[in-house]
């Protein structure tokens, strides 16, 4: 009797799907409750991947009668995997927060590859996805996800997965069996409280303890298998799964290890010890970082944005100071991650913020608040560095219609679309970043100041109605998630406008907050030919000697 509706359930489910952004080499900071200067807890999400289109999707509430099936579709490849039953009840989510102010987001180490198992059904999005709708607490969340795989199968490579709920955060990394088992190996860890941690496309769980069954869950073979694979020899208490199952090399220190101890390194003292260990070039000689450490102070909501625009600042590994950094010393460098030249193989650093980042999510979440109140996706639709995060509220009914355009994608240009005109912006500061770039900053930082201030007013108000009416305060923060996305967006345009103007031709007019200046007869003042900074200029001269020499 259901045959209908299922097809439709099938159809809308295979589409919204579809249309859920792809990840590849992503990072995500973790803040523990009592690490937070409000008592908020924070995950973090750099959704990286070129070519892919970011999105903030919304998926609402539903209940299903007996016999519906969810069809499952690969978040990366958009390829059918198969179809399990759908739970009688689902939960609304916000991209990666779902109602009761459960979040999840991840990063991909990898791992073996040959425990990457073809014949599994649940893919890494899908399982994200899935306990987002089934889950009311972060460990209820671990149980939904290790016990699909362990039933469907994991389809993916190894997972890092943050998951937080208003009191608890924990890391959960999995690695599927190759096929040679049903289900995937796994262990999952709470980080304390008043703790930091981040994991960036590498395991970071080494050894764990066995005994600690408040704070610690792992698969019950997750050793066995180890052992009956041939990667692990010794005493239980010695084992370790970043290095059972994702034995480091230089890629996965430099480029993965080393975005984690840069966010350490801004906020915790001594981390130089590990500068050996970041570096790639100790492996199984140099100290191994700790999986999570407590802060020199607390961290604030604008801490952890700063946190997710590193670019290894005032560190060994910093992008900007170097040729590669061109003549306006740009903090990027173009891809792919490593390049040949004579023969020889070179390498790009990888920072945390990075050109290559389609969506980036902030989800903020907080136990002395309602549900609706409480949970928070900050979003911005570009890489952190390029634009504002605005807030959209965990219970809002709708996504901001700039950050889900029905009528853009990755190939598909919209001036409605904020990840069009962001990106838009980004490209043109790119090539001259040191020029372009304090404008930018500028109206991001005021753009994210007036959001911070007036946060609590808002939260005022929603308070006050949420205890006449749920669901009037749930409008109230719908529009108002959608006003300051659209706010910004035209702010964004404005932003954009300006830039072309003011340096058009590589050179730069005169303004005066953003109001260009003209002459007596009503011209614009002619425009400063900027050329090229002294130390860009000495370069120049070293490399080509007296070929542009004037003759005396």
């Amino acid at each position: 009797m259901y045959s209908n509706l299922v097809k439709r359930l099938f159809l809308l489910l295979t589409i919204s799907i579809s249309l859920i952004p792809k990840a590849g080499a992503c990072t995500s900071i973790i803040v523990g409750k009592k690490a937070s200067v409000d008592g908020s807890a924070f995950i973090t999400y750099n959704q990286d991947d070129y070519g892919m289109f970011g999105r903030l999707r919304y998926f609402a509430p539903g209940a299903h009668p007996a016999g519906t099936m969810r069809p499952i579709i690969d978040g990366d490849t958009n390829r059918p995997l198969g179809s399990i039953p759908e739970a009688p009840y689902t939960y609304a989510v916000m991209g990666y927060i779902n109602e009761h102010q459960v979040g999840i987001t991840e990063t991909t180490f990898g791992g073996r590859e040959e425990l990457h198992d073809t014949t599994g059904i649940i893919d890494y999005t899908s399982l994200m996805h899935i306990a987002l709708q089934r889950s009311r607490t972060a460990r209820e969340a671990i149980d939904v996800m290790t016990s699909l795989v362990e039933k469907y199968g994991y389809a993916s490579e190894g997972e890092s997965f943050s998951i937080v709920d208003p009191n608890e955060v924990w890391i959960l990394e999995m690695i599927g069996k190759g096929g040679k088992e049903r289900g995937a190996v796994w262990v999952a860890v709470r980080i304390p409280d008043d703790c930091i941690a981040c994991h960036a496309n590498h395991s970071r769980i080494h050894r764990f303890d066995m005994k600690d069954k408040e704070n610690v869950r792992y698969a019950k073979d997750v050793i066995t298998f180890a052992r009956k694979q041939g990667y692990f020899t010794g005493k239980d208490m010695d084992f370790s799964f970043a290095e059972a199952y994702a034995p480091a090399d230089f890629g996965a220190i430099r480029f993965c290890e080393a975005r984690v101890w840069s966010f350490f390194n801004r906020w915790v003292e001594g981390m130089e010890r590990y500068i050996d260990y970041a570096d790639g070039h100790h492996i199984g000689r140099a100290e191994v970082m700790p999986l999570y450490f407590k802060p020199k102070h607390k961290l604030s909501l604008a801490d952890v944005m700063t946190s997710m625009r590193d670019h290894y600042e005032g560190t060994p590994f910093d992008v900007s100071t170097d040729i590669g950094a061109g003549p306006y010393g740009a903090p990027y460098r173009p891809t792919p991650l490593t390049w040949e030249w004579e023969g020889k193989t070179y390498f790009n650093e990888r920072p945390i913020s990075t050109q290559q980042t389609a969506a980036t999510f902030i989800l903020q979440v907080r136990s002395h608040l309602p549900a609706p109140v409480g949970g928070i996706v900050w979003f911005g639709n570009d890489e952190p560095n390029m634009v504002p995060y605005t807030p959209v509220y965990c219970c809002a009914t709708a996504a901001p219609a700039c950050y889900d355009p029905s009528e853009a994608d990755d190939v598909t240009f919209s001036w409605n679309s904020a990840f069009w005109v962001q990106n838009w912006v980004a490209n043109m500061t790119y090539p001259r970043y040191s020029q372009l770039f304090p404008d930018v900053l500028k109206v991001r930082e005021q753009i994210e100041h007036n959001l911070l201030a007036q946060q609590s007013l808002i939260e005022k108000q929603a308070l006050t109605l949420y205890k006449e009416d749920p669901k009037q305060a749930a409008d109230f923060l719908t529009k108002y998630s959608n006003k300051v996305a659209a706010g910004m967006l035209q702010e964004w345009k404005r932003l954009g406008e300006f830039l072309i103007v003011k340096y058009n031709d590589q050179t730069v007019k005169h303004e005066t907050n953003r109001h260009f200046e003209r002459d007596e007869y009503g011209l614009a003042k002619r425009p400063v030919r900027t050329g090229f900074d002294s130390q860009y200029r000495q370069r120049i001269v070293k490399e080509t000697g007296n070929r542009y020499l004037l003759p005396q």
